[in-house]
C-alpha cells in the first residue's frame, strides 16, 4: 500500500505583515495573524490537519493523505493461475 501526501492551498498572506485571508472565504475576513487564521480554518472545518507554510510564497497549506492500494495481478486461466 503507497500513502501519498497532497497539499491543498487555504490561505494566502496579505502583505504588510502577518495577516492573511482564507482562499475560500466568501467574506474576505483579513486574520491578523497566522494563528488567527489556523484557528479561524479549523472553526470552519472542525477536521484536525497538519499544516504546511510556504513562507516566501505567503501561503499556507493542509496536507492530506491518500492511500493507493495496488490492483491485484491479473490471473490468466491459460497459465493455470485460476
Amino acid at each position: 500500500m503507497e500513502v501519498t501526501e497532497k497539499n491543498v492551498l487555504i490561505a494566502k498572506r496579505v502583505p504588510p505583515g502577518d495577516s492573511w485571508i482564507l482562499v475560500n472565504d466568501e467574506k474576505k475576513i483579513v486574520h491578523k495573524s497566522l494563528t488567527e487564521t489556523l484557528e479561524a480554518y479549523f472553526q470552519k472545518v472542525n477536521k484536525p490537519y497538519e499544516f504546511r507554510l510556504a513562507p516566501l510564497k505567503g501561503e499556507l497549506y493542509i496536507i492530506t493523505t491518500e492511500e493507493i492500494v495496488p490492483e491485484p495481478p491479473k490471473k490468466f486461466n491459460i497459465y493455470g493461475d485460476l
